[in-house]
């Protein structure tokens, strides 16, 4: 049995949004591919995602200085404590499947708060003689990407930075294979909207046999 991390960042349903239709679309079909997987949805908009900020790194500077958890400030608790629960969760998982929007070139920044919250030295990666490795050999990903433009390629290509990034990030966490899905130029061709989508939906639930 494998676990499944859905972990999408949209503030609206698959009833508003193209990222989350083709990603509901996306998990019923993995669901029923793969019976015996566990499927652990987080909703970003949700989810208490703490920021790394001031009490962040005061909290990790203590534990590093050989203080004990109960000597933190109750900020530095909850917030270091939650971080702690995030990278466990996301290291325990067997795969991985990302569902936003492209909001200005990239994604919504509870993205890349989550992102920074799993990007642990020692979990995710380690730091060698030769620079940091990777830990996370056996995991695979997915991004399921929605865009107002066309931006996997020709004259826009350039200014893609949501899978772009997410793949770096998986790479640099040792993941073998991130695969994107593209549901794009929705609203470039309003008319072309719902082939479009009908036509990413199509593609994730083939990927969803395999993944």
């Amino acid at each position: 049995m494998a676990t499944v991390l859905y972990i999408t960042a949209h503030p609206h349903d698959h009833q508003a949004s193209f990222s989350m239709a083709v990603g509901k679309e996306f998990i019923d079909a993995y669901r029923e591919s793969h019976p015996a997987d566990e499927v652990v949805h987080l909703d970003l908009f949700k989810e208490d995602i703490p920021q790394i900020d001031a009490d962040v790194f005061a909290g990790w500077g203590k534990l590093q200085s050989g203080s004990g958890f109960d000597q933190l400030s109750d900020a530095e608790k909850a917030k270091v404590a939650r971080l702690g629960q995030l990278v466990d969760q996301f290291v325990a998982a067997d795969k991985y499947v990302f569902v936003s929007p492209m909001w200005n070139f990239s994604f919504p920044p509870v993205l890349k708060a989550y992102v920074d919250s799993v990007a642990v030295a020692g979990k995710t990666f380690k730091y060698t003689s030769e620079g940091p490795v990777g830990l996370l050999t056996e995991k695979k990903g997915l991004h399921i990407q929605a865009s107002g433009g066309v931006y996997s390629e020709g004259p826009a290509a350039g200014f893609e930075s949501g899978f772009s990034y997410l793949k770096k990030i998986s790479m640099f966490f040792g993941i073998p294979s991130f695969e994107p899905l593209f549901v794009e130029g929705v609203a470039a061709n309003p008319a072309a909207a719902p082939q479009i989508k009908a036509d990413a939906i199509v593609k994730a639930k083939e990927i969803a046999k395999t993944f």
